[in-house]
């Protein structure tokens, strides 16, 4: 349709899409450096927290910096601090402890704190907003605006009331266009106006390709006497094999609750891996079944996580903008956190926006907080951390994890021995056809540790509209027959965590169904379809799942 009424607009000295960590610390430094600067934040999920997921354990460091005086607030939403910190090689039948004192210091969790990164969110969000940011939830930034120059002038959010064709129903209505001085993308992994902008402004020229992995995450409320207040267990070995990375957590913390998740990098081989059947799998193992003896389970979801690391930021500055958090791939991998940098990167380009607008510029390039960002604690942290996802990756679990322990050892020294090694091939092209891989078996669920996909989906209370266009959109499906089915056994179907993908019928009949009412919003889809034909943008406003404190 073309006749379209022109969309409102609003005027701010800075936008901010999405309001994770990221994003909020940056509105609050914001207006920690002027109140008179105008901010808003814009929010996908249906309120703040709702699309939010993370182990969680939490280094303080940056809200140490951003609000010095949290922990002695009664509302605080971390209460649980690391008390016992533990880390295991499982084999299918045992458990054998890594002693503490072979890992290097910084990969230690005293000092952190447990706890739920959306609540932790909405905490945030309640200081900015009594900053005087404002806040819009439930609006998805659907469109990045241009000036006449190329240069980032805002984002518009999403038409409200479009059906699946196309066609408008009576509940039809225009997004607004905020405009802005500067526009910070805070959308985190794979964000879908953050990989328009990386082509747009060549942002990933002379790095390395993006790593992800997947991460899956359960709460469960357990038996008291099982309860360990300020546990943390990490684990990697089974139920994975030697050459696919990845790994556990097990938090305790709260009011009898455990975290528990598995993590799945997406650079596995093999088509018939399915990560959510791992996670259940590691369930079972005899170090950790017991936590959940009598226990209930009362949430899931999963998410893309970024792992590239130092290697593969991205050019973070462009003409009206700033790429923060993880949109710019800020998580360290072995400490399995990435809130503090995100935090912290949100707090520096603030104080480089700040700096612009109290001279007067507007919509040009930020080269200060793409120039800084290496010497900043963020590009220090992730420096020292940088060889332990390539060395996995190429020499697998035991060696490489070994490898990539003296790795972190000697940079704490001021030097490496590997000096600064790649990441290789990109997620999908890590892929081998079904004909060269072993099909995997995996056991049904049992209803009490083990579940399938739709009933923990329903866990997650996801909800579309389902009269809307398709957000995930295949580009060829002549494309997806070929070579996703035929040459791949249809990994979507196992790679997915939510069910969102079936191969229905046979022969002629032969069917690709997209339950897009499924979708959990993890972007696995967009990473690892072996010919990039599927991509994933924004549903309609407040769509997806709606997480009750992950």
């Amino acid at each position: 349709m073309t006749d379209l009424p022109a969309r409102e607009s609003m005027e701010f000295d800075v936008v901010i899409v999405g309001a994770g960590p990221a994003g909020l610390a940056a509105a609050i430094r914001l207006k920690q450096i002027s109140p008179d600067i105008s901010v808003v934040v814009v929010e996908k999920g249906s309120e703040v927290g709702a699309h939010i997921l993370s182990g969680a354990v939490i280094d303080p460091s940056a809200l140490d910096r951003l609000l010095p005086d949290w922990r002695s607030e009664a509302d605080a939403p971390l209460q649980t601090e690391v008390t016992d910190d533990r880390f295991l090689w499982l084999t299918q039948s045992r458990a054998i402890s890594v002693p503490l004192f072979l890992a290097p210091p910084l990969m230690s969790n005293h000092g952190c704190f447990i706890g739920s990164l959306g609540d932790t969110c909405k905490w945030l969000a309640a200081k900015a907003e009594a900053l005087g940011v404002e806040i819009y939830p439930g609006f998805a930034a659907a469109e990045i605006l241009y000036g006449e120059t190329g240069a980032v002038r805002g984002i518009a959010t999403g038409d409200m009331g479009v059906g699946k064709s196309g066609e408008h129903n009576a509940s039809f209505t225009r997004g607004m266009e905020l405009h802005a001085k500067y526009t910070l993308f805070a959308e985190g992994a794979r964000g879908s106006l953050t990989k328009q902008l990386l082509a747009r402004f060549d942002l990933a020229r002379d790095r390395q390709p993006p790593k992800f992995g997947i991460g899956l995450k359960e709460i469960w409320q357990i038996d008291p006497a099982q309860h360990k207040p300020g546990l943390t267990q990490h684990s990697f070995g089974w139920p994975l094999g030697n050459t696919t990375g990845g790994g556990s957590f097990l938090y305790h913390y709260g009011d009898n609750l455990v975290s528990v998740g598995f993590v799945v990098h997406l650079n596995y081989e093999n088509p018939f891996l399915s990560p959510f059947e791992e996670f259940q799998r590691f369930k079972t193992h005899p170090s950790v079944r017991d936590t959940f003896e009598g226990a209930k389970r009362i949430a899931y979801g999963a998410r893309a996580i970024t792992e590239g690391g130092y290697q593969s930021v991205p050019k973070l500055s462009f003409a009206g903008g700033a790429l923060v958090g993880c949109a710019a791939g800020f998580v360290n991998v072995p400490r399995i956190k990435g809130t503090h940098n995100a935090m912290a990167s949100g707090m520096l380009a603030a104080e480089h926006i700040a700096e612009a607008l109290a001279s007067g510029r507007a919509n040009d390039e930020l080269a200060g907080y793409e120039n800084a960002w290496r010497a900043s604690p963020v590009g220090k942290d992730l420096w020292k951390v940088r060889n332990v996802k390539p060395l996995w990756s190429k020499f697998g679990t035991i060696l490489g994890v070994a490898l990539g322990g003296l790795d972190m050892w000697t940079n704490t020294l001021g030097f490496s021995l590997f000096g600064t090694v790649g990441h290789g091939k990109a997620d999908p092209d890590c892929l081998k056809p079904a004909k060269d891989c072993e099909r995997i078996s995996y056991p049904k669920p049992d209803g009490k540790l083990t579940f399938d996909r739709l009933s923990s989906v329903f866990l997650s209370n996801t909800n579309h509209e389902e009269d809307q266009p398709p957000h995930l959109v295949v580009a060829d499906m002549a494309l997806q027959k070929a070579s996703e089915h035929d040459i791949y056994d249809g990994p979507s179907a196992r790679y997915c965590p939510a069910g969102v993908y079936e191969w229905v019928g046979e022969g002629a009949d032969l069917r690709y169904v997209i339950n897009a009412q499924n979708c959990v919003h993890c972007k696995t889809c967009d990473i690892k379809d072996p010919n990039r034909n599927i991509t994933w943008i924004p549903p309609e406003g407040g769509g997806g799942p709606n997480y009750p404190s992950m």
